[in-house]
């Protein structure tokens, strides 16, 4: 399973989307995007990331560019495992 499609399954589960989250692709736009997405969305997502890859997101590396999509969380997440 593709990183994308990881994060879009975790998106899906944390915001508890159901079905409306099945044409998640790497466009999907988050912030702004998806009424469920909001401030408390980005600290359980955060949590969420740094369950399942066993990372840790500093305050400083949260910004709005990192949310923007699925594909730039994906990106995000990449370099947090290189």
């Amino acid at each position: 399973m593709s990183l994308v499609n990881e994060i879009s399954i975790l998106v899906r589960d944390v915001l508890v989307l159901g079905d409306s989250a099945d044409g998640f692709d790497e466009n999907t736009g988050l912030l702004g995007s998806i009424p469920e997405f909001d401030s408390m969305a980005v600290v359980s997502i955060i949590t969420a990331l740094e369950d399942e890859y066993g990372c840790v997101v500093e305050d400083d590396e949260i910004s709005a560019d990192v949310f923007a999509t699925i594909g730039t969380l994906a990106q995000f997440v990449e370099t947090k495992l290189a």
